[in-house]
């Protein structure tokens, strides 16, 4: 499941591994994301989010709409057809 902005990820690698959060924004175009209370405080005072990879995160907890919900179901699906239960086996 790609990743987007308010799921709530453990970042496991890196400088900041074991930090947890939720993704405030996701950068496509740098292939990064931007998780609160990840950030570095510049010389002028000011703070900035600390780029993070996003296969460097685990995801602890999705935020779930109508869309998500659907292709997680979709996923699910897929995953039994054609495969055998327990009871037809026996």
């Amino acid at each position: 499941v790609p990743i987007r902005r308010d799921d709530e990820v453990i970042i496991n690698r890196g400088h900041y591994k074991d930090r947890e959060g939720k993704v405030v924004q996701v950068y496509r175009k740098k292939w990064c994301i931007h998780i609160e209370r990840v950030t570095r405080d510049k010389a002028n005072g000011q703070t900035v989010p600390i780029p993070i990879h996003p296969s460097k995160v685990i995801i602890t907890k999705l935020k779930l709409d109508k869309d998500r919900k659907a292709l997680l179901e979709r996923k699910n699906s897929a995953t039994k057809k054609g495969k055998y239960t327990e009871k037809e086996t026996a």
